[in-house]
């Protein structure tokens, strides 16, 4: 696969867990010109913040300054600068987790749902790239409440994943000397990858490395 090489981080999935164009577009419109909202301006320039300077380095009163508006505003939206580092990994995993609960709801074959479960992970965590790369950077500054709450709403992402796998399995589908839980690790890991080597500028959009990383995935597990 040819790569759009950039440097650092790790992307979501289920990241998210765990995330528009490396920016924030497709979760919350951050980034993209059109965040007019006090909460959207806030985690917007949060967001940029964070990636430039990063979590520890970046001041409540910078973020206030840069959004233009007081810290009291703040405060009544989120709190603390750790809300706004859970919020801008939620909402990217709130995004994935309402898409792939769509898609394994849908009356199609499994193998077409994991397909698409598949694209639609690498797709969401390449739109939300910065998003997934400031919080896996970070992680370990929230509070151990919030990040336990995360890695919940992960594990459960994870598991919705993995359950498509399992059903293929029982089908006939899949290949059952594979665990599932193995295979979905390991796309996973790839796909929180992401964020080490993909850059929007190089020759791969996101769909490209939606369908290799899908058919990847599929060839892997199905039965020949």
């Amino acid at each position: 696969m040819a790569r759009n090489a950039t440097g650092g981080g790790s992307a979501g999935g289920g990241g998210t867990g765990a995330g528009a164009g490396a920016g924030t577009g497709a979760a919350t419109g951050a980034g993209t010109g059109v965040a007019t909202g006090v909460p959207e301006r806030l985690l917007a320039e949060a967001t940029r913040l964070f990636a430039e300077r990063g979590y520890d380095r970046t001041s409540v009163q910078e973020i206030v300054e840069a959004a233009g508006v007081t810290k009291g505003a703040l405060y009544h939206y989120f709190g603390s600068k750790d809300d706004l580092l859970y919020e801008i990994y939620g909402r990217v995993l709130r995004l994935q987790t309402e898409r792939l609960d769509a898609i394994v709801a849908r009356a199609a074959a499994v193998p077409d749902r994991l397909a698409a479960a598949a694209a639609d992970v690498v797709v969401t965590s390449i739109e939300n790239l910065d998003d997934t790369k400031i919080f896996f950077r970070s992680m370990h500054q929230l509070s151990p409440g919030k990040q336990k709450a995360v890695r919940a709403e992960r594990r459960r992402y994870h598991e919705t994943f993995r359950a498509l796998i399992e059903e293929g399995q029982r089908d006939g589908h899949f290949r059952t000397e594979l665990r599932a839980e193995l295979v979905a690790d390991y796309f996973f890991g790839s796909v929180h990858h992401l964020g080490i080597w993909y850059h929007a500028e190089g020759p791969l959009s996101a769909d490209q490395v939606a369908t290799e990383f899908s058919d990847l995935l599929l060839h892997s597990v199905r039965r020949h």
